[in-house]
């Protein structure tokens, strides 16, 4: 079996794909490759998860500048030009779609070859790209059940598939022997997504002084993105925190089975890591995210009493100082 995984541009579309390909390749005689962007987060984890990346021309059409939005229209045509000609060398039996501007092009290219189509729905509310693919493609899976309406008729919910480490324990090293004997510091990991979040990196060492100072000994793993790793960096130090401050972390799994707390973004698939590694989170929906469907992924584990929502206002800061 020949498969064809398409779309990608966030952690968030690629990493449940990344998923779905580890088991597919289980299956005796099954070839994967995906279809992606050079400039989406798939160019450079799909190769070292070892699968090949067909490239494709394509850009976002939601949320963006009108410029953007323009260019993104533009290369739509383009997108599935490409999307056909890749589908002709890789025949593929099956093409599956995991969502962002990219998968949209090959999509439409498999339909218009006839070839089976599956899209991938991470979030409460269906993305731009899998709204619109819905009506064409043969099946969706959907992580909730409220999304299943609107694929009409066309999705099961599967859950979303997170990669097998998340549900391993970590063995033979140091944070694994701090979790099972003795008494250690509370750990806190924190990270916005695959570039970061300013607003999180800025509230968090605004709250550093009193932190530590009703927690002493506090560790913190802090994924910054680029553009706030100096700064980061320097404040913690500053309030005299210790930490591990990364532009992104490759070993999510290890990283959550290590802390004791999260304090992140509520995109689906960082929830469903999170759930899948029992920890405790707090959870700052990006307010500008599409739809906003970040606020409805983090309601549902809110509404169950499963995590702490806080809103990214003014008050940020404070109300982490006193998690």
């Amino acid at each position: 079996m020949r498969v064809v995984i398409a779309g990608g541009g966030t952690g968030g579309h690629l990493y449940p794909g990344i998923a779905v390909a580890r088991e597919l390749q289980k299956l005796a005689g099954a070839t994967v490759t995906f279809a992606g962007t050079a400039a989406g987060i798939e160019a450079r984890v799909v190769p070292r998860e070892g699968f090949e990346l067909d490239v494709i021309r394509s850009a976002g059409l939601k949320g963006k500048s009108i410029a953007a939005r323009l260019r993104g229209a533009v290369l739509v045509p383009m997108g599935i030009a490409d999307g056909w000609a890749l589908l002709g060398r890789r025949k593929p039996d099956v093409v599956i779609g995991v969502g962002g501007y990219s998968s949209g092009p090959v999509v439409l290219a498999a339909v218009m070859r006839r070839i089976p189509t599956l899209v991938m729905e991470q979030n409460a509310m269906p993305g731009f790209t899998n709204r619109t693919l819905a009506s064409v493609v043969d099946a969706a899976a959907v992580t909730w059940g409220e999304t299943a309406p609107y694929f009409k008729g066309k999705a099961f919910v599967s859950g979303n598939p997170v990669r097998a480490e998340f549900l391993q324990p970590v063995e033979g090293t140091d944070a694994a022997a701090e979790h099972n004997g003795g008494t250690r510091p509370a750990r806190v990991l924190i990270f916005g997504g695959s570039q970061g979040a300013h607003a999180i990196n800025v509230a968090m060492v605004e709250a550093a002084p009193e932190l530590v100072r009703r927690h002493p000994g506090l560790q913190v793993v802090h994924q910054t993105g680029n553009a706030d790793l100096e700064l980061v960096g320097d404040r913690y130090k500053r309030a005299g925190i210790e930490a591990r401050v990364e532009p992104f972390l490759y070993a999510m799994d290890r990283e959550m089975t290590a802390a004791d707390l999260v304090i992140c973004r509520a995109g689906a698939l960082t929830l469903a890591e999170v759930c899948a590694s029992g920890i405790g989170s707090v959870l700052v929906p990006f307010p500008q995210a599409v739809d906003d469907h970040q606020t409805r992924n983090a309601g549902y584990l809110v509404e169950r009493g499963a995590a702490l929502l806080l809103k990214q206002d003014e008050t940020l800061a404070a109300r982490l100082r006193d998690v």
